[in-house]
């Protein structure tokens, strides 16, 4: 009897394919993480040197090589204090709540109408506001100054609120506008039919979806009028200085006092970032509104 001599399939190929070793598939991530981590204190480390620094005397901020082993003062913190912060503190936290809550209620309209209420040549106006930050401020400082000075509105500080509220208004605009155009346009039609006039549209359904974006816009916009320099330090003086000008005061022809500019930066940014603190969550949910559907 004939035997069969045809080869027989091995059990080999229907096993398990090989994996790779769990190490290397791990090393992607860990080194997007320390590459993070790297990055994010080099961008945080000008900052902690800043409030090391402010801790400082004035000795120890100007050793070359710098000095790391110090007894910290706040010696830097009191001659701030004594320099007359308060007024200069206040007229920047006036400027630039006054400013943010005309930014935003003029904006929310604005991108209301522009978003979900589209108005005859949409593009055209959205890039009229946006073509309103083109041009350098420098060179509108010398017809914004002769009309100031004209109006006797100079070292004023609802000089500042008006021109914040113009530097901030089409950020705001363009923001606010990408968030509206996240709400489903069906909650419109139902409040309609429910006879919700548009204000109340607007009050009672679309606000409230989109406020994690008006707190980002809101900060932002903060954070903009907060920093402001040119406008400030060309138009006031003593009655209308701001945070940043409080600043230029320790820069003098004797010399920079880095132990005390370092303690009145720590503070200029401390309102700031408590305020960027505060609202972080509010910020993420709004910058990253509509990304996700």
């Amino acid at each position: 009897m004939a035997t069969s001599t045809e080869a027989r399939p091995t059990t080999s190929s229907s096993g398990p394919e090989p994996q790779e070793p769990r190490s290397a598939s791990r090393t992607g991530p860990v080194l997007l993480t320390v590459v993070t981590w790297i990055v994010a204190i080099g961008f945080f480390f000008p900052v902690l040197w800043m409030v090391l620094t402010a801790f400082k005397t004035e000795q120890d901020a100007q050793t070359d090589p710098p000095t790391l082993a110090f007894t910290p003062t706040l010696e830097q913190f009191r001659t701030v204090f004594d320099a007359g912060i308060g007024p200069y503190f206040a007229n920047s936290l006036g400027a630039t709540v006054i400013s943010t809550v005309l930014v935003l209620l003029l904006a929310t309209p604005a991108a209301f109408a522009l978003s979900l209420r589209p108005v005859e040549k949409t593009q055209d106006v959205l890039f009229f506001f946006i073509s309103t930050k083109m041009l350098p401020v420098v060179a509108a400082i010398v017809p914004i100054y002769v009309v100031v000075n004209d109006l006797r509105l100079l070292d004023n500080i609802w000089t500042l609120v008006v021109l914040y509220t113009a530097m901030n208004l089409p950020i705001a605009i363009w923001m606010m506008r990408s968030f509206f155009l996240e709400v489903p346009s069906e909650l419109l039609e139902a409040a309609s039919i429910d006879g919700a006039s548009l204000g109340r549209t607007l009050r009672e359904v679309v606000l409230p979806i989109v406020s994690p974006g008006i707190f980002a816009t809101a900060l932002i916009c903060t954070i903009f009028s907060w920093n402001e320099f040119f406008f400030a330090v060309n138009l006031t003086s003593a009655n209308a200085g701001t945070m940043p000008t409080f600043l230029v005061q320790f820069v003098t022809s004797q010399g920079l006092y880095f132990a005390q500019l370092s303690a009145a930066a720590t503070l200029a940014a401390l309102p700031v970032i408590l305020a960027g603190w505060v609202a972080q969550n509010k910020l993420v949910q709004g910058l990253s509104f509509g990304a996700v559907k």
